[in-house]
């Protein structure tokens, strides 16, 4: 048994558009997301791909995940009622997208129409059941100094909800939002003007980052989801652990589906070995085992409820199974100990590892 993954960064609507082929951030976007997203206006549509990726989570031992919806309000209560029905806790919310150049047209929202929205929905879903909001402007090229803005006030009006968004992911991303939002010194800057940051903050990547960028998002308690196979995937850059870690920023993982590769953070962790192996970090089996559960539960600052099997918390929890290739079990069989035997989970696991995955001791998913 395990306590259930939490994902600290995912996209519920890029499930139709995941390993699209040949491009870097900006214009991955653009060839293939934003055409993807702009179907969500449909609710019909919203509400049959949220009980796919909720169904996908479970299937990869998933139980908990911070992720985007689109700009439309449908995609919110499409993803809020589907993790209610199975009693998942779930983090999300409204895209804010209302800058041009890069917003394209049918997916570009009025500043205050989507404040409004975003008011609606904080009402109609924070802390309903176990569901909880993220204010979730898409990132500093998309939004105006306006829009940002609103969301401070949003966080001001409506504490206890989250702020998630994207930062210093891609070096022409960075340039583009510095020129937008001039004059700013550095990224971050450019969010902690609008009062974004806090210990409800994540910020998605945090790869081409500036030491006092680092300072500041300790000092502030704003948090960093490390999405090694996203960034592998779009030759984003490397997440520089070590330095996240000198610096004592709180961190947890994410698979950020669709530019990451696989929902499940078995998958994840491995890739987080190699981008650590790159530059010369060794991660510990154990702390990798920690980082896709109770540690990414902590940088969501739900760890009282979730993460662990300590009595009193919520139990959302998996069955592994340690036989579940032929590979996997002849490697098993060679451990000495549990570090190794993790270890080896974390490299060859997938979801075929996942026996079962229980939301509050209930059996949601079920290998066949």
């Amino acid at each position: 048994h395990a306590s259930g993954f939490c994902d600290s960064h995912i996209h519920f609507p890029q499930i139709d558009m995941i390993a699209s082929y040949g491009e870097q951030l900006l214009e991955w976007l653009q060839k293939y997301t934003f055409p993807a997203e702009a179907k969500y206006k449909n609710k019909a549509y919203a509400k049959k791909a949220a009980k796919e990726f909720c169904t996908e989570l479970l299937r990869s031992g998933t139980t908990t995940a911070l992720t985007f919806c689109t700009v439309h309000e449908e995609s919110v209560d499409a993803l809020f009622e589907e993790a209610e029905s199975l009693d998942m806790l779930m983090i999300a919310g409204k895209v804010l997208m209302d800058a041009e150049p890069f917003s394209p047209e049918e997916l570009r929202v009025e500043a205050k129409e989507s404040y409004e929205a975003s008011k609606r929905l904080i009402n109609k879903w924070h802390q309903k059941g176990r569901n909880l909001y993220a204010v979730t402007p898409r990132f500093a090229i998309t939004s105006s100094p306006e829009e940002l803005d609103l969301a401070g006030k949003l966080l001001k009006e409506h504490p206890g909800v989250y702020l998630h968004t994207h930062m210093n992911e891609n070096k022409n991303e960075i340039n583009l939002a510095k020129k937008l939002h001039s004059p700013a010194e550095s990224y971050l800057e450019i969010y902690d003007r609008a009062g974004l940051l806090g210990s409800k903050t994540v910020l998605a990547h945090c790869i081409h980052m500036e030491d006092k960028e680092l300072q500041r998002m300790h000092d502030t308690e704003s948090v960093i989801s490390f999405c090694p196979t996203s960034n592998l995937f779009l030759g984003s850059g490397l997440f520089d652990i070590k330095r996240v870690r000198e610096f004592g920023v709180r961190h947890g993982l994410g698979t950020d589906v669709g530019a990451g590769t696989s929902y499940c953070q078995l998958q994840t962790l491995n890739e987080a070995y190699k981008v650590c192996q790159l530059q010369g970090v060794k991660l510990d089996p154990m702390q990798s085992m920690y980082m896709a559960t109770l540690g990414t539960a902590a940088s969501l600052s739900v760890d009282h409820r979730i993460g662990n099997f300590e009595v009193g918390k919520e139990a959302d929890f998996l069955v592994l199974d340690v036989e579940a290739t032929p590979l996997i079990k002849k490697r098993i069989s060679q451990c000495q100990s549990l570090e190794d035997k993790l270890f080896v989970l974390s490299t060859l696991g997938d979801d075929r590892s996942i026996l079962a995955t229980f939301i509050k001791a209930i059996c949601r998913w079920k290998k066949a």
